[in-house]
């Protein structure tokens, strides 16, 4: 059986960060057999609150990528302090939103999911919002609460997992 358009795609993106490698994150496949599941490892953008930290997810890709997005999930911001990720670690930003218009209104549709995203540019969007987080529209809305009334407390949280995410090194 002839492997399918999203596998070799996959394998052609994996292959290209392998050899031309990204500063700011690493990834590759969580088994060998399932080109389909990342696992990815972000580093903390200098200048930020996540500066110097390690952040480990999981890329998800369905199998007519590159036509839907993939989800990225990530278990150390389960529940943690981050604006743009969901409660339950999927990260919330808007190139992993379905294609099309907005339901809900918020994004326009230019803004969303397009075939022309790789990995890497899913990544590098992903260390933007770590830079600056979006509060107008956040997946955690404590976490939003918590960013805008007691920034401080915030902050200790996210530094606290910073050092963690450093010691699992």
């Amino acid at each position: 059986m002839s492997e399918s358009q999203a596998s070799l795609l996959l394998r052609k993106q994996l292959k290209d960060l392998s050899r031309n490698p990204v500063d700011g994150f690493s990834a590759g496949l969580v088994d060998d057999s399932n080109v389909f599941e990342w696992n990815v490892t972000i580093i903390g953008p200098p200048d930020t609150l996540y500066e110097g930290g390690y952040f480990n997810a999981i890329m998800s890709f369905p199998n007519n990528y590159p036509n839907s997005p993939p989800s990225v999930r990530n278990s150390v911001w389960k529940n943690r302090p981050a604006v743009t990720v969901y409660p339950d670690g999927r990260v919330c930003i808007s190139i992993l939103h379905a294609p099309g218009d907005d339901p809900n209104g918020y994004e326009l549709a230019s803004e969303r999911w397009s075939p022309v995203h790789t990995v890497e540019t899913i990544l590098l969007s992903i260390i933007s919002m770590l830079s600056s987080p979006n509060d107008e529209s956040p997946a955690n809305i404590d976490a939003a609460k918590e960013w805008r009334e007691t920034k401080e407390e915030f902050k200790r949280k996210v530094s606290r997992i910073v050092r963690r995410s450093q010691e699992v090194l």
